[in-house]
Formats: C-alpha cells, structure tokens, sequence
C-alpha cells in the first residue's frame, strides 16, 4: 500500500508540472504579498488636460484607424474599437479612448490580477507603481524542476526582482495614453564578502513591458490576436542623440514637445529618477535619484555611485529635466535643483542614459 501511495504521489506532481511545463508563460508572479481589496477608486479630475497635445490617430472611427496604419510613422491602427499600440524607438504605450477616471480601476484590477500589489498611487500625477516581485516563470524549467517544482517551488530563486510603474497621460481627444515602465534588481555576490550577496539594480527589460502591455489590452477587451498583430507591428527607430548647445549638454529629440514631454517621461520611470512634480506648460520635471533596494539592502549600487559624490553619499540627488520644442524637434536638459544649467559629468551621464532609452 505504501509503494502505491508514494507511485500515486509521483504520478500527480508529474501530472501538475507537465500542466505548468504546457502553459509556457512568460510572466509567473504568484510569489509576490497577497493584493489589497479594491478601494474606491480616487478621482482623477485633477490629471492635467492637455490642450496643446494631439495624438497621432486620436480619431476613434474605422476610417481614422485605417488611415493611420496605411501612413508612415509607428502608429499601429487597432481592430478594436478605440485602443492602439503606439511606439518610438524602443518605447511602446497603448492609446485608449477612455477617460483616465475609468482606466484607473480597471488598472488596478489589472496588477492586482497579475499577482503585484500596489506599494503606490498618486492620482495627481497619473502614476501607480507596484511592488517589488520575483517572476517564477524564468526559473530554469529542467527535468527535476518540472517534477518536483510543484512541492519544493520555494527551494528554487531566480535571483531577480521585477517592479513596474504606470503613467497615464489624458490626450486632447479625452482619450489616455498608458506608460509601463520595467526596473529591475538582481542579487550579485559581494566583492568583499563571496559568502553574502547584494541587490544591485539591473537593465529595464522592454520585452516584459510590451509584455504587460499586451497583457493590459487583453484586460480591456482586446482578443488575443489583435494584441499580437499590434505588437509585432510597431518597428522601432532612432530618435534621440546627445549634442551641445551653447556649451551645455543636451539630448536632441527628432519629435515636436508633446512626444517628446510624454517618452521623457517614461524614461525617467526606466531609470531610477522619482518624479516629485512636473510642470508640462514650463516643459519641466522636478526629479530625485534615490536608490531602488529590496528591503535590507544597506549597500550603495551602480547608479548610486553613479549620481552621488561618493559611495557613502546615500543623499537624494535633485534635477531638473528640462524638455524644450526646438522646431520639429525638441532638446532635454539638465539644470541643478535651483533650477540653473548643470554641466558636470554627473548630468552627462544622466542625458546618455536618457538619450539611450528614447533610443
């Protein structure tokens, strides 16, 4: 009877991982804290309405939509009514014809669905961040994982941390842009101690945020086909180089403003910066670098030594990103927190690393 008992036990984990091993998704955060119940969702009246922006294809009908796959560009016409994936370089958004004050809790739901609490929201800026999460569907699927992964799935790490912020912009139309934006930590060994690790931050992965996105138009009604055809359907191409304008450093931006405020923006979400304010009719971000950590971390990382005077210095550094039409085109810059021209390395390596993701 035991050696039945223990076949019968074999048989129903072999029996539940080759179900996991079927599903082949890229995206597993069952691991991360248990989600809060929905709150009333706040109101969104305050997110600016912005009267100098029109999207491209902020038309909703059918004619419109058609129009604006067949033109050039990277707009990408959606087969569902009011809702289109839009990209630059290696940036993506989804455009949707509702009003910020109903996408927010159908946001909400959405992360909360995916398994990542909300660590925070701030309706007066349009953004929502969740918290830190380890994605267990990049573990290493190898033949004992797949047998015995359904009883020992806590035994097993990927040593990465995943986090996503959102941002909504309200069109002209009426209508919201949606930014996802990917951060990232991942735990090295520590050069002065091999038995300890550290948490050191990571790359933002693009794949996962267009992931999310697609994931996000399924949560709004579109079909599974839609949200691939768009997503296979925005090329990416260059957009952005670092130049100098007056003796100062400056990113230059092959878009007019009201792109170019909105792709700032998210990369500010990529890399690291916290946006404490902006002020769009000033084309200005008022930012702080602090550094991302899992909890306990105490050591300063990569970017902490990047934006601080020194690898002690764990003082908030203070910009402001400034994003100026030029033309057709647009130049961001980088002033000190009193707001006058900051032109040491610090800044330089700020604007390559934006420059590098408006790429």
């Amino acid at each position: 009877m035991k050696s039945a008992s223990k076949l019968a036990l074999l048989g129903l984990t072999l029996l539940l991982s080759a179900c996991a091993a079927l599903q082949g998704d890229k995206v597993d955060y069952k691991a991360a804290a248990k989600a809060p119940p929905l709150s009333i969702p706040p109101d969104l009246t305050q997110l600016p309405r912005d009267t100098r922006y029109t999207s491209p294809g902020a038309t909703v009908s059918a004619t419109g939509f058609q129009n604006a796959s067949q033109a050039p560009g990277n707009t990408v016409a959606s087969v569902f009514p009011g809702m289109r994936l839009e990209g630059q370089g290696a940036q993506r958004w989804l455009v949707v014809d509702q009003p910020p004050e109903k996408l927010w809790p159908e946001l909400k739901a959405f992360w909360q669905e995916t398994g990542l609490p909300l660590v925070m929201e701030d309706p007066k800026l349009g953004i929502m961040e969740t918290d830190w999460a380890e994605n267990r569907a990049k573990l290493p699927q190898d033949f004992i994982r797949r047998t015995l992964g359904a009883i020992l799935d806590n035994l097993f790490s990927t040593g990465l941390l995943d986090k996503y912020r959102t941002r909504l912009e309200r069109n002209a139309a009426g209508g919201t842009e949606i930014y996802i934006s990917h951060r990232g930590l991942e735990e090295v060994v520590r050069p002065d101690s091999p038995t300890k690790t550290t948490w050191q931050p990571r790359a933002s992965d693009t794949e996962m945020e267009v992931e999310m996105l697609r994931r996000l138009m399924l949560k709004l009604g579109a079909s599974g086909p839609q949200a691939a055809q768009q997503v296979a359907a925005v090329a990416p191409r260059p957009t952005a180089k670092v130049e100098q304008r007056e003796g100062q450093p400056v990113v230059l931006v092959s878009e007019g403003f009201d792109r170019a405020w909105r792709r700032v923006g998210l990369t500010l979400d990529r890399t690291g910066f916290t946006v404490e304010d902006r002020d769009r009719s000033e084309g200005v971000y008022y930012v702080r670098y602090v550094e991302p950590r899992a909890p306990g971390e105490q050591e300063p990382g990569f970017f902490s030594r990047l934006f601080s005077g020194t690898p002690k210095d764990k003082t908030p550094q203070k910009y402001r990103i400034t994003v100026r039409s030029a033309g057709e085109s647009s130049t961001v810059a980088v002033l000190n927190a009193d707001g006058a021209p900051e032109s040491s390395d610090a800044a330089r390596r700020i604007l390559q690393v934006i420059a590098d993701d408006l790429r």
